[in-house]
């Protein structure tokens, strides 16, 4: 009895406008987003890798294991935050981590990554600039400070407000420390005992003539011991200005999240944060005081690796009596970028561990282009051995096999570009080789199909009854197949690490897409040339002559004839 014929079969031209549709909407759609090239990874455009060397923040002691996964974590978290595909943070040894970064700048990932210390938040005393304003010639003397002789505006802090759009307050410039006598600075021990001061203690911290001495001859650079109960002389990342600080009020742990974005109804970035309950009590504590401070003093400064990242005043119109519920809002003259950058130290900010940079290794991109140009030379020359092994043995029915290499390049390619603008998939030395691989495993998908054609053909059937049927036979074998290779590919991705990660993806994909290409590109593709006069009668060279098909002499049962309704399916 006749079954009824699958889709493909019954509209096999239908189904190849489909998926090429299907293929050209993926261009249409990096037209859109003008992206023509896929990210290269670290072997192949170029980056960064660093080795970072764990101690107890004390100085002294083994490193704990546990606390060394616990940094790498959070690391991990930082490097994420750049938006790079590829990014490898492993373990090495007893006391190192190593990071590496493709397409990112040396500078942005020690910037990152490299301050590894904790975080501190400490109260600001005085603020003063490193490099003195130039003198401008003038008929008259200006009565707005340049913008090279004043120290930048910082940040206002308010009690964070989801009904209500908060507004930029602006901040007085700020006022140098007046002229102090220059005095050597005064040695100090490289690692005093430290303790935990309370919040009042901070907050009531004075600096003595040493410590005025010393901040008046401090130069950025100049190695100062960042103690949690003692003050701090540093500069900010930019090393434009000077800070004396406090001794620490709060810690970077004790904030528990922290995001960058614009609120509605606003034109300028802000970030939140907020502390858990130990934290929430001292914050409220310590904005209470500063608001009743003058600038500079009003201001806490965020401390990361000993160097000020900001210092945000508190607001003492909004927030007279203090923050309340560890909720606040810092609001300035950010970016969106500066506002993520300070979200991101700020939730990412505190390590249990102190690190060291120990070593350096950029990756030239002259080196990744020629490892890149050398890997397309392999691909392109084993895509013209099956494209010559499949004209020679295959003949005009070559042409199948062409086809579907170059939609599943295409395809390829088009979900490699969108997949490294979409989730940063970096494309890698080792994942070209994956997609080599794919080239012989698409053909092989064809052979079986083809093969199986043979042996109906062999059987008796006619050559449109032998395609389908061929089809039926050999579709669970090309299924079983790829899902060995796609099996692989999954267990190479959970337990691999590093670069191997970019063969096994690549290797996925590219199988993925062939079966789906088999099924809705090659199979219909065979039937409709079936239906043609050149291939369907047979004639010579077009790959399904008699005596090619291993019929030396056509049968009457192997002439070409109509097919009935559900001749395919017996």
């Amino acid at each position: 009895m006749a079954t009824k014929s699958t889709n493909t079969h019954q509209h096999p031209l239908r189904t190849l406008l489909t998926v090429l549709a299907v293929t050209a909407l993926l261009y249409v759609i990096m037209a859109v987003n003008n992206i023509w090239q896929p990210k290269l990874g670290l072997d192949l455009r170029g980056g960064t890798t660093i080795t970072l060397t764990a101690a107890n923040v004390s100085g002294q002691g083994a490193v704990d294991r546990e606390s060394l996964e616990q940094a790498r974590t959070i690391i991990q978290q930082r490097v994420d935050s750049l938006g790079v595909g590829e990014s490898v943070v492993s373990t090495s040894g007893d006391n190192q981590i190593v990071v590496a970064v493709p397409n990112v700048a040396p500078d942005k990932l020690n910037q990152m990554v490299g301050q590894t210390a904790q975080l501190h938040f400490r109260p600001v005393y005085a603020i003063d600039q490193v490099v003195a304003p130039q003198p401008q010639p003038s008929a008259e003397p200006s009565a707005e400070p340049s913008a090279s002789g004043a120290p930048s505006p910082a940040a206002t802090v308010a009690a964070a407000d989801p009904s209500a759009a908060p507004t930029v307050v602006p901040t007085p410039n700020r006022r140098p420390l007046p002229q102090l006598p220059t005095l050597p600075p005064t040695p100090r021990p490289t690692v005093p005992a430290e303790k935990q001061p309370t919040t009042a203690e901070a907050l009531a911290w004075t600096p003595t003539g040493r410590d005025e001495a010393d901040f008046a001859a401090y130069q950025c650079g100049d190695p100062f011991p960042d103690v949690t109960d003692q003050p701090l002389i540093t500069c900010d990342r930019e090393g434009t200005l000077k800070f004396l600080l406090g001794p620490v009020i709060l810690k970077g742990n004790q904030v528990t999240s922290a995001a960058a974005g614009v609120p509605q109804g606003q034109l300028a970035p802000v970030v939140t944060l907020q502390f858990n309950s130990e934290g929430a009590a001292i914050f409220e504590e310590a904005t209470k005081a500063l608001a009743k401070k003058q600038s500079p003093q009003n201001a806490f400064a965020i401390v990361l690796d000993s160097r000020v990242i900001s210092y945000p005043e508190i607001d003492p119109i909004k927030t007279p009596n203090g923050i309340p519920g560890g909720s606040a809002e810092i609001s300035g003259n950010f970016t969106l970028a500066s506002a993520q950058d300070l979200a991101n130290v700020l939730k990412y900010g505190a390590l249990p561990l102190s690190f060291t940079l120990s070593e350096q290794n950029t990756v030239s991109p002259t080196l990744g282009g020629e490892q890149l140009q050398a890997g397309i030379i392999a691909g392109l020359i084993g895509l013209a051995l099956v494209v010559a092994y499949s004209i020679v043995y295959y003949r005009a029915l070559a042409i199948v096999v062409i086809a579907s290499l170059a939609l599943a390049a295409a395809m390829t390619y088009a979900l490699m570009v969108l997949l490294g603008e979409g989730m940063g998939f970096a494309l890698n030395l080792p994942g070209i080789a994956g997609a080599i691989v794919a080239i012989g495993v698409t053909a092989d998908s064809f052979i079986i199909f083809f093969e199986r054609i043979r042996d109906e053909v062999r059987e008796g059937r006619s050559l449109r009854s032998a395609i389908e049927a061929g089809w039926v036979g050999s579709r669970k074998t090309i299924l079983i197949a790829d899902a060995v290779s796609l099996l692989a590919a999954v267990v190479l991705f959970v337990l691999a690490i590093g670069a191997v990660k970019g063969f096994a993806f690549t290797l996925g994909l590219t199988t993925i897409i062939d079966i789906l290409l088999v099924f809705f590109f090659t199979k219909p593709l065979v039937t409709l040339l079936g239906r043609t006069r050149f291939w369907g009668e047979g004639r010579r060279f077009s790959g399904f002559e008699a005596e090619h098909m291993g019929v030396s002499r056509r049968s009457p049962a192997a002439r070409r004839r109509p097919a009935t309704a559900g001749e395919g399916n017996r």
